[in-house]
């Protein structure tokens, strides 16, 4: 029994480390394209998803798998620096939650913001 727990949680933590190293690397991939977004200060979580490329989501999810719990201050550094303020506290709450690592939430809500068409913004008309 305790052979199968030690081999169990040596699966865990190769799985965890693994998240952060791929999260850390397309984080640094793709740094300079995410300093140069123009996210409105005032945007939702779904509006800021219609600017973000599929890259940033997965990294946080990976990033939120990889460290557990320590995750929340991490992502609200990494996302405050970013200006994406729209995503900045889901992040931190998301962390927080127990068992929800596994799931991939900002990639799905980047999937349902594109599909969906939620928090995309319509432009004004003009009057005539």
């Amino acid at each position: 029994m305790t052979e199968q727990l030690s081999t169990l949680l040596s699966w865990i933590l190769t799985l965890m480390i693994t998240c952060l190293i791929v999260a850390m690397i397309v984080l640094w991939l793709i740094w300079q394209h995410l300093r140069r977004l123009n996210v409105p200060p005032n945007a939702g979580f779904f509006e800021t998803m219609h600017y973000l490329p599929i890259a940033l989501p997965i990294a946080l999810d990976l990033l939120d798998l990889g460290l557990d719990i320590l995750a929340a201050p991490i992502s609200w550094l990494l996302l405050d620096r970013l200006g994406l303020r729209g995503l900045r506290n889901k992040a931190a709450v998301e962390a927080l939650i127990p068992f929800t690592q596994p799931i991939p939430i900002f990639t799905i809500g980047w999937v349902i913001a594109r599909l969906t068409g939620l928090g995309k913004t319509v432009p004004e008309e003009r009057p005539s």
